[in-house]
């Protein structure tokens, strides 16, 4: 088995602002605020790990509401392989070359966790109704690195594609590493230099002007896929450390360890202006958000910025409920944060102008394992049970809790969907393996803060042609603020 390593290469773009810049995306953050509205989105959707012996597919929702289809699927593309999960996505360019006039947003590249294929769909022949371009073979990933279970996927500014890999073929976490795609969608090799891998790995994202990328761990995927047991992090099967490199050319120069308040850190994003050495990072199973910033030697550090605390409980698996913080976003303008707690069924909203003091300024109930008619209560500190009031949408009561969250680029509406990856689905909320999931917008005050339910806005895809289905993450065909990095 071959394991070959590149160097990814890193194009100048005069930061944007070049007379004749007019590649993919929007010279900065707060330009991207001003393009249109978005009225598709393409929502990874799967029947892995439900029983239903279909394809995983690319959804196409209609988000206009003009249209006679708005809060539809109008489209769908299903793989050509059965049990994939098909997990996040990423494009294959982005503002990151906005300084490149020849790079074209036009590849969703859609790796699938499971299968570790990676498959490429073509948006621009049709953008209602994407096409399949190529599939990258997970046979050729791995003899060419070694690297399996990949997830996130970022372009670069050289054109090439950065993914970042879970594990080898047998689910082993020791194997994991980013796998780096040319152009074209070729194998290149790895990015990071030989022996520079992470103990764990999850997402990642790149400050190109303070020479830094910085990755998240999740877990060994020998046992996440299996279902969540609380003993496999006491084993050391699961993350708790970020790890930080040299960018563009992959030397690990620095490993965070987050400890029992950052156990398993999930999604990580730096803020969105490239001048900026802050970030944070969502903590799933500690429930804190992590922010991190670069110190005056040069090393980073970190702190918790913000904590759910957990809440006591009758009638579930543990007489303690964590919020388990599953994603979260950036507004394009670095004011606020948005995280769900994926078990306690909230959607939060921080203001971050001050990022070493978040106040939080809206909270919404989507879901919940504790609302009411569940069989979980929730119990106050002098013993009294509760449940959270969740509203009905369109006569439909809302199933499992908030997972995937997307903005819009003027930061005035948010999309949820409620599946985290199939075999926690069933383990959690089996009730979305029957029924499927559902995606909302969410209203959103970008002033002063605050949230609401839209109640015009409710895709349903228990009612999908090939039965109830799970809905992932969610991309606009122009990019978001976590599918595009500016440098």
């Amino acid at each position: 088995m071959a394991t070959d390593t590149v160097v990814a290469e890193h194009r100048s773009s005069n930061n944007g602002h070049g007379c004749c810049m007019k590649g993919p995306g929007y010279a900065t953050p707060l330009d991207a605020m001003s393009g249109p509205r978005e009225k598709l989105l393409y929502v990874t959707c799967l029947y892995t790990g439900t029983g239903r012996e279909k394809p995983d597919y690319l959804a196409t929702v209609d988000a206009d509401p003009s249209s006679s289809s708005y809060s539809k699927v109008i489209h769908r593309l299903p793989v050509p392989y059965i049990g994939d999960e098909l997990h996040h996505s990423g494009w294959n360019s982005c503002s990151s070359c906005y300084g490149d006039s020849s790079a074209q947003r036009r590849f969703l590249v859609l790796p699938s966790l499971v299968s570790g294929r990676i498959y490429v769909v073509d948006t621009q022949k049709n953008p209602r109704a994407p096409s399949l371009h190529k599939v990258v073979e997970p046979a050729d990933i791995v003899q060419k690195t070694g690297l399996s279970y990949p997830h996130t996927a970022h372009c670069l500014a050289s054109g090439d594609i950065l993914v970042s890999c879970l594990g080898d073929k047998d689910g082993n976490a020791e194997g994991n590493g980013f796998l780096l795609l040319d152009s074209e969608f070729n194998v290149k090799g790895r990015w990071e230099k030989p022996g520079h891998s992470p103990a764990f790995g999850y997402d990642f994202w790149y400050q190109p002007r303070h020479k830094t990328m910085i990755s998240s761990s999740w877990g060994a995927p020998l046992a996440f896929t299996k279902g969540f047991n609380l003993q496999h992090v006491s084993d050391g099967l699961y993350g708790r450390h970020l790890f930080v490199y040299s960018w563009p050319d992959g030397e690990l120069k620095q490993t965070l360890d987050l400890g029992t308040t950052g156990l398993i850190p999930l999604e990580i994003r730096f803020l969105h202006d490239p001048s900026k050495d802050i970030g944070f990072v969502g903590c799933a199973l500690a429930s804190t958000m992590v922010r991190f910033s670069k110190t005056q030697d040069g090393s980073w550090s970190h702190e918790v910025a913000i904590s759910v605390k957990s809440l006591k409980v009758q009638n579930w698996i543990l007489p303690e409920m964590p919020g388990l913080i599953t994603d979260f976003l950036i507004s394009l303008d670095d004011r606020f944060l948005y995280f769900s707690n994926w078990l306690h069924g909230d959607i939060r909203q921080y203001n971050i102008e001050d990022p070493k003091n978040p106040v939080l300024t809206g909270q919404v109930w989507v879901g919940g394992l504790f609302q009411k008619g569940s069989p979980v209560v929730a119990v106050t500190d002098d013993g009294q049970p509760y449940q959270s009031d969740v509203p009905e949408v369109q006569g439909h009561r809302l199933r499992g809790g908030p997972q995937m969250i997307q903005l819009s680029l003027d930061g005035k509406r948010l999309y949820v969907t409620n599946s985290l990856f199939s075999a926690w689905d069933c383990q959690f909320y089996p009730e979305l393996k029957e029924k499927g999931s559902h995606m909302l917008q969410i209203d959103v005050n970008s002033e002063k803060g605050g949230m609401a339910i839209n109640p015009n806005f409710f895709v349903d895809f228990e009612a999908e042609p090939d039965g109830p289905a799970l809905a992932h993450e969610m991309r606009y065909p122009g990019g978001d603020c976590t599918s595009d990095i500016w440098i």
